[in-house]
């Protein structure tokens, strides 16, 4: 059986130090929460059916996803406070969209990734 972690501790301190310094530059927490709210399966459908129409009111939302208009309402609410879609309100009815194209690509690359493994052996 192979073993799937290192039998002895080697560490390139080139490699690490590099790669340490360029993280510490970076938004991991920003990337993580970004992450994390698309980890809900109906945050994701939410997430898709945005990326397809660009605007949607919490009504067709809700519909698209097969839940209630609070429970639509409430994730729509939580990608808006986490930084991935945006509203506007038109009279009574609240539209919202994501926030940029790289929520957008984001959410497609994850069902292509997704659509490949499906098809590819174990």
């Amino acid at each position: 059986m192979t073993k799937d972690v290192c039998e002895v501790t080697i560490v390139d301190e080139e490699k690490v130090t590099r790669v340490k310094k360029q993280l510490h530059e970076q938004q991991p927490a920003g990337a993580a929460q970004m992450f994390k709210a698309l980890a809900d399966e109906t945050r994701v459908k939410i997430a898709y059916a945005l990326s397809v129409e660009n605007e949607l009111c919490v009504c067709d939302v809700a519909n698209i996803v097969g839940a209630s208009e609070a429970s639509a309402s409430h994730h729509l609410r939580l990608l808006r406070k986490l930084g991935l879609a945006t509203y506007r309100k038109v009279g009574k009815l609240a539209y919202y969209s994501l926030d940029d194209n790289h929520v957008e690509h984001l959410v497609h690359m994850a069902f292509e990734h997704a659509l490949e493994k499906e098809g590819a052996p174990l």
